[in-house]
């Protein structure tokens, strides 16, 4: 495959025209200062009265058509009312305005012919300016005129006015490049939105015991467990090890619960008559919202449960017989931060519980302004189109931008804003194409498509400063990585406490209770599933809804599945770290070869000095470290990090690697192809499997040296460390040290190209290799 060209994939800085610019007479808000100006003229159309009836019944089903040019907005119609109330704003894009006389005109809804009744012309020239924080501006009652401008029967009421895109009127506002999406539906899914995600809860279900179960076969030694079901999540314990009706497990079951909670606990206790076949001994359901809810390590109240043989949550609840009862420990944990995000790149990391966050340390504020070079995304009437909308996600708070209609190059232009609570966080933004725009039963099951996102890490970025760049949008096919446009971002990350944030970086990076009760791995990662499932179902059904597919790409959902090309960045990323170590070796070795003799001699003083005074040791090294520091500052970071290809091995990846990353899981590929990925698989692990063999030869020598499996060799260990004890206690530290780096750092002609004693006999020692089958 032939790699692309890298500049094509780099991040440039711009130098936009932010905030308007300062004109004269023109006030510029604060809040809009990231974002280039768009000037729009908006149309409030409030409500009409007085209407003449235009049927043969007399009566008139009313609507208001808003002409500009060749672009036409239409308020819903009313049937048989004379004094309907629409309150519809429309907004016509400057840029494209082509006329000079704004047409209002009201109309009559008809079978054949819709009639006309009368309309309102306004001179362009003549609108009004508002820039916000100015008052809305207020509507004004209109006679209606005929075609020849004679006054007609009836009245409307309006408002007119040229504002940007600032005005509190934008978001709900019908706008011209979207004329050709029809519906309530398709309006509500191409305007911008904020979603806020559920507050996730762990839930600690500890079940301790159970008593006076009745088995439905008392002949046998009962196999008991518990499984416990919260929504679409289910767990079970071990079977009990006491084979009783009594049995007793003290095992932790842990779930994710998002507020408002709408799903009971359902535990079932369960015997194990015979494989694949269970009895349930007895059920009770827990409302969550009586649950208690604990901040700390402390302990809450275990309670009993009644069991009983049928559970019914909703409607009528039958009396039933008393069973048995469980004995639990259940509470919803606030000291814990749920994890919908990997930890390398989250974007909150506060416990759920309110009371235990600490104040905010500033403001992050987000300037979407536009896309370049978009890709075609769809076909629409035999031509390519990109219907593109972006998502951006902060903490809690999620932001979907307007989705601009047929534009390769989409201005959007809308500002955002978060609150900080940690520097070491992450933003994700996100573009996509709107597969919607007739409404979600029209759109035949598609999904919205990626086009890319970007991720900005808030540390990574000076405080107070105005970072504006084009950023690469990339996105991996299984035909390789592919360059779907770019967008251009405003941030800035203000902080409001540079003490504060100082001191946060000696704090946990998670919640207390991560590390004074911390769950295993496995549990993390189920959980995350289930938090990720969770938010995804929440926001997707939110109105417009925020799309599971759009969720989950934000999310980083399938992040942990395994990828060879993931594997090869990862394992070059380690030689990358050790990189530094290996070339501080390649240099100690040339100064004790002596290949720069001036160096040499230099390093054989530096070392007198140190030995002889030993208290400059520490000092030098932090010296030296402070020096680094400062002399690599010239040439620090000046750009946010951006998506690498070649840090992801994403610009050389074979093909088949490719296909192997997007294959689903289990795999649906033909069995040569798995077969073959199974052998390179073996012959990998195998590489690893020597390499780590190794690893526990060297550990095992090691051990041995003391071990006495090789009597000799730890006869004559022993007697070297008795003499090197008596040597090293008569003989001066510094005489020791100083003999020591003049032997390690002598001339060449005094060495041997063989290996040296110490090293010859360590190899020597067994290692429990002799005893692997």
């Amino acid at each position: 495959m032939q790699r692309p060209p890298q500049d094509d994939f780099s991040l440039k800085e711009t130098k936009p025209h932010l905030g308007g610019g300062k004109v004269t007479g023109d006030k510029l808000t604060s809040t809009y200062d990231l974002v280039e100006q768009m000037q729009y003229l908006y149309v409030r159309v409030v409500k009409a009265k007085d209407l003449p009836g235009k049927d043969v019944t007399g009566s008139c089903d009313p609507y208001v058509e808003v002409r500009l040019g060749n672009y036409k907005g239409t308020t819903r119609h009313f049937e048989k009312k004379s004094n309907p109330e629409w309150n519809q704003v429309f907004a016509f894009s400057k840029d494209r305005i082509q006329a000079s006389v704004l047409e209002v005109t009201v109309k009559d809804k008809d079978f054949v012919k819709d009639d006309f009744v009368g309309r309102v012309l306004f001179d362009l020239n003549e609108i009004p300016k508002r820039v916000p924080p100015d008052s809305p501006l207020a509507p004004q009652w209109y006679r209606l005129e005929d075609r020849n401008s004679n006054k007609a029967k009836g009245e409307l009421m309006l408002a007119v006015w040229m504002g940007t895109q600032a005005d509190e009127a934008f978001p709900d506002a019908w706008h011209s490049d979207a004329a050709a999406v029809s519906g309530a539906d398709g309006l509500a899914n191409i305007r911008s939105k904020v979603y806020l995600s559920p507050k996730l809860w762990y839930l600690r279900v500890n079940v301790i015991e159970a008593q006076d179960l009745i088995p439905g076969d008392k002949s046998r030694f009962p196999e008991v467990f518990v499984k416990a079901i919260l929504g679409n999540q289910a767990l079970r314990t071990r079977v009990s090890m006491t084979k009783t009706i009594n049995p007793m497990w003290n095992e932790d079951l842990m779930f994710v619960a998002a507020e408002p909670f709408e799903e009971y606990l359902i535990l079932s206790v369960e015997d194990r008559v015979g494989p694949g076949k269970d009895e349930v001994l007895g059920r009770c359901a827990i409302s969550l919202q009586h649950v208690d809810r604990r901040w700390d390590h402390r302990p809450v109240i275990s309670r009993w449960y009644n069991l009983e043989k049928h559970v019914i949550v909703e409607g009528e609840k039958k009396e039933v017989k008393f069973a048995s009862r469980i004995h639990m420990r259940i509470c919803l944990e606030g000291g814990y931060h749920v994890l919908d995000e990997s930890t390398y790149y989250s974007s909150d990391l506060r416990p759920t519980g309110k009371q235990l966050w600490k104040h905010s340390i500033g403001v992050l504020e987000l300037g979407i302004l536009n896309a370049y070079g978009l890709s075609p995304m769809k076909t629409k009437d035999g031509r390519a189109t990109t219907d593109a909308y972006c998502v951006a996600k902060y903490g809690q708070k999620w932001v979907r931008t307007r989705t601009i209609i047929d534009s390769f190059t989409p201005r959007w232009n809308e500002q955002y804003t978060w609150e900080v609570f940690d520097p070491c966080t992450v933003i994700t933004i996100g573009v996509f194409d709107n597969c919607h725009l007739q409404g979600g039963d029209k759109s035949g099951g598609s999904k919205d498509q990626r086009i890319g996102k970007v991720r900005i890490r808030l540390s990574t970025l000076e405080t107070d400063k105005v970072y504006t760049h084009s950023y690469p949008l990339l996105v991996l096919h299984p035909s390789g990585v592919k360059k779907m446009g770019e967008i251009h971002l405003a941030v800035r990350f203000t902080c409001s406490s540079l003490l504060n944030m100082m001191h946060l970086y000696s704090q946990p990076l998670l919640p207390k209770m991560h590390y004074i009760y911390p769950l295993t791995v496995n549990q993390l990662e189920s959980l995350r599933h289930q938090a990720t499932q969770t938010v995804s179902m929440r926001l997707g059904r939110a109105e417009p809804p925020l799309r599971k597919e759009v969720v989950e790409y934000m999310l980083d959902v399938g992040s942990h599945m395994w990828s060879m090309r993931r594997s090869k960045a990862n394992f070059f990323r380690i030689m990358g770290v050790f990189s530094g170590l290996i070339a501080a070796g390649k240099w100690f070795d040339q100064i004790c070869n002596w290949k720069n003799p001036i160096t040499t001699v230099l390093i054989h003083i530096l070392f007198l000095i140190l030995v002889l005074y030993p208290e400059l040791i520490l000092p030098t090294i932090f010296l030296y470290l402070f020096l680094i520091g400062v002399w690599y500052y010239r040439w620090r970071p000046r750009h946010p990090p951006h998506m690498d290809t070649r840090l992801s091995c994403a610009d050389n990846a074979h093909p088949d690697e490719l296909d192997e990353e997007f294959d689903t899981f289990p795999t649906s590929r033909p069995n040569d192809i798995v077969r073959m990925r199974y052998d390179r698989l073996r012959s990998i692990a195998g590489r690893i499997q020597t390499v780590v063999g190794d690893l526990a030869t060297q550990g095992e020598r090691l051990q041995n040296l003391l071990s006495w499996r090789d009597p000799r060799a730890t006869a004559l260990f022993v007697i070297f460390c008795l003499v090197a004890a008596i040597v090293l206690y008569v003989t001066p530290f510094q005489v020791v040290a100083l003999l020591a780096g003049f032997y390690v750092l002598r001339h060449p002609r005094f060495r041997y190209k063989l290996p040296s004693v110490p090293l010859n006999f360590f190899r020597r020692l067994p290692a429990r290799t002799d005893c692997m089958l």
